[in-house]
């Protein structure tokens, strides 16, 4: 296509970005990758486009759309179900739904394998999630599947009127045994996948009690006041007292296989909430896995 006469002048990345309604990002990364040519030679992000010269653009074929294909997911059980929610106990390595990269199990793929129909708005591939756990994080996860549950418990999560309740094993011994963390957190700089306490973060806020110390670790009851991705891990850790088996945040190997952990030891016991269609409370828990018990149980002899 010939560059209009509005475009001359304009950078590449501003004026492909204004001409296809992409994001400027994208277009510098099709410029970078030698996916744009001005009469007929690549063009870079920075050159300028020029009236009428010839503008030639390959575009990235659309990723296929995201499906959590229904499928049985080991272990994974219904904790309580009526005609507008859904509770699972969500086991470790079970993703909330599908997502790009994760081509393991997910809830709603579970749900739909048992024959759960979930009938509410938003992105296809997140119908009925008004909240997640990490993969690695096993527990109570609650699932809407009307349109009233689902309006009803984003703007309750929202306003932190659920009470979310974990179980986390940390190493060493918090001081104080009870207490309050309260750090921003945001993206770790130059580690994308990663979280950190950071003054530029979003407001955190984690309250917690010591359940029961051991030698090496403690157990403690974790109360999250707001909602941040890893927020708990990212918390202890900045304490200098990660969950136990939390490689990526800190946590000590050697201990980490001394109990047996392949994961986190980090359990969402239980939610509480008004429920969406009478107004009732609801609370639901969710036990320790076998993986869990077994560190529990190394620690206690």
């Amino acid at each position: 296509m010939p560059v209009p006469e509005g475009l001359a002048g304009m950078r590449v990345d501003a004026g492909l970005a204004r001409l296809l309604g992409l994001s400027r990002t994208v277009a510098a990364t099709l410029a970078e990758n030698g996916d744009v040519e001005l009469d007929g030679t690549p063009a870079g992000k920075s050159d300028r486009l020029a009236a009428g010269a010839w503008l030639q653009v390959r575009l990235p074929e659309a990723p296929a759309p995201l499906e959590n294909t229904p499928a049985e997911v080991e272990g994974m059980a219904i904790l309580y179900s009526d005609a507008d929610i859904v509770a699972v106990d969500k086991p470790a390595g079970v993703a909330a739904h599908a997502s790009v990269g994760w081509t393991g199990p997910t809830v709603l793929g579970g749900l739909a394998a048992a024959g759960y129909r979930i009938t509410t708005s938003g992105v296809p591939e997140r119908q009925g999630i008004v909240h997640r756990l990490d993969v690695g994080t096993s527990g109570v996860m609650v699932v809407a599947i009307s349109e009233r549950a689902y309006t009803a418990l984003k703007r309750a999560f929202k306003a932190r009127t659920v009470e979310k309740r974990y179980h986390a094993l940390v190493q060493g011994h918090p001081d104080p045994s009870s207490g309050t963390i309260d750090a921003p957190i945001g993206r770790h700089h130059g580690r994308d996948w990663k979280f950190t306490v950071t003054a530029d973060g979003r407001h955190s806020i984690t309250h917690y009690d010591t359940l029961e110390a051991f030698v090496a670790a403690s157990l403690l009851d974790v109360h999250l006041e707001t909602g941040r991705t890893h927020q708990i891990r990212v918390h202890f850790a900045a304490l200098r007292h990660p969950c136990c088996g939390d490689l990526t945040y800190g946590a000590d190997p050697t201990l980490a296989k001394k109990l047996g952990l392949e994961r986190q030891w980090l359990h969402a016991h239980s939610l509480a909430f008004a429920h969406p269609g009478d107004g009732r409370r609801i609370e639901i828990t969710s036990e320790y896995p076998a993986d869990l018990r077994h560190a529990l149980d190394v620690l206690r002899r």
